[in-house]
């Protein structure tokens, strides 16, 4: 069964010599965050995590756009993580054979992975039919052909980051990308009716449900109910 879907192959950079360095325990500790991270990450934004693989892991998406987001997200996310690591990235996007239920055979697989090899830390790489489907604030630093191994011909490469801001900047309060009113996704007020902007409308969802905290003490015996 020949489908259409969008791949990101994601690996910290860093990883073995922090192994070499801080021991195992320690590595595991840090892996176990990062793994963490990308659950959240790609919960939020609809991105499926096909297989892990070590210190990386392979994602999924039926939508481009959400995976491009979840890849960008990780360069600010993983600052948070007090090492000095990395997350480096390939992505690509093309029809390829849905095999078994759960696994997918094509050349888009392998250009993504060999991108994310290929890539340094904290950056990603980007194969053809990526760049159409960038969010607002997301842009392309730089592209050109690149030589893979293993590839007949040169490949249009893109390497994506964050566009640039000019003006007030308000961090969407969920996933910390900086974002401006010419770049953000949505917007909305907050109980102050301050401006709020988000990334996407994942991210205002999330905001809109989070947990909302209760007045002191309402409807104690102290301060009873109004009304009542």
């Amino acid at each position: 069964m020949r489908i259409l879907r969008s791949f990101a192959f994601i690996d910290l950079s860093g990883f073995t010599a922090l192994t070499e360095t801080e021991g195992d325990e320690r590595a595991v500790s840090i892996l176990s965050a990062f793994r963490s991270m990308v659950r959240d990450i790609c919960s939020r934004r609809g991105v499926r995590i096909a297989k892990w693989l070590g210190d990386g892991a392979m994602l999924v998406g039926v939508d481009t756009t959400p995976l491009v987001a979840a890849t960008l997200e990780m360069q600010v996310a993983v600052r948070k993580i007090d090492q000095p690591i990395t997350v480096r990235c390939g992505l690509t996007c093309d029809h390829v054979i849905l095999h078994e239920g759960d696994d997918y055979i094509g050349h888009a697989v392998n250009v993504a992975a060999r991108l994310c090899d290929i890539a340094p830390g904290g950056e990603v790489w980007a194969g053809p039919n990526i760049v159409e489907h960038l969010p607002r604030w997301g842009a392309v630093i730089s592209e050109g052909e690149i030589t893979i191994r293993g590839l007949e011909h040169p490949l249009w490469v893109a390497r994506l980051g964050f566009a640039p801001l000019e003006g007030a900047v308000f961090p969407d309060p969920v996933c910390g990308i900086p974002l401006t009113l010419a770049v953000a996704e949505v917007t909305d007020r907050d109980a102050l009716s301050n401006p709020v902007l988000f990334c996407s409308e994942s991210c205002r969802d999330t905001w809109e449900h989070r947990p909302k905290p209760r007045p002191d003490g309402q409807g104690s015996l102290r301060i009873p109910l109004i009304g009542s």
